[in-house]
């Protein structure tokens, strides 16, 4: 398969424009809104992952077609139960379709459709592929499934599985404010 490098100031460009268009409800996701926008102005670079200091990355949180079961891996360096996502490449054009190809690449499961505007925004500390202490800006979508898909496990999980909205696995406190975030955009 044939990749296409995408100029990184494209995607730039698209992460611009779609949290400057985006208005969340809450006053919290707007101050980090503004914090991801002045990060951007900032760094011609954010969204590469060689951006030493931080850089975006795009999250999926995929539902099942009823909208009942949320998608989570148990992520192999984390240990805990995550929504599916990761950094952007530079085949990607926008900050939707990272989200997307991380989903599809992680779930397993073609068919899967995207909402394109952001539904939560999260930075968070963390050592990711650069093996120094780093940020990661996640810009967070929520994807629909097919109905009867079946996730497939990829290397990048140790598990992968359908969770109940109403009963999650424990240790997943923090993803609250972004299945609140879900559920309020409808």
């Amino acid at each position: 398969m044939t990749t296409v490098d995408i100029p990184a100031n494209a995607l730039h460009a698209n992460a611009t424009a779609v949290l400057t268009d985006w208005r969340p409800a809450d006053a919290g996701q707007q101050a980090l809104r503004h914090a991801f926008l002045g990060f951007l102005a900032a760094r011609a670079d954010a969204c590469q992952r060689s951006c030493a200091p931080g850089h975006l990355t795009a999250s999926a949180v995929v539902l099942d077609a009823t909208g009942d079961r949320v998608l989570l891996t148990l992520h192999p360096r984390v240990g805990r139960w995550l929504q599916l996502g990761g950094h952007c490449e530079p085949e990607d054009a926008t900050l939707a379709e990272a989200a997307l190809r991380e989903a599809t690449e992680e779930s397993g499961m073609s068919g899967l459709v995207i909402d394109p505007h952001p539904v939560h925004l999260d930075v968070h500390p963390i050592t990711c592929s650069l093996g120094v202490p780093t940020r990661h800006f996640d810009v967070r979508f929520v994807v629909r499934a097919p109905a009867g898909a079946e996730p497939v496990r990829s290397a990048e999980s140790t598990d992968l599985r359908w969770w109940p909205l109403t009963a999650l696995p424990p240790d997943t406190d923090d993803l609250a404010p972004l299945l609140a975030a879900v559920a309020s955009a409808g």
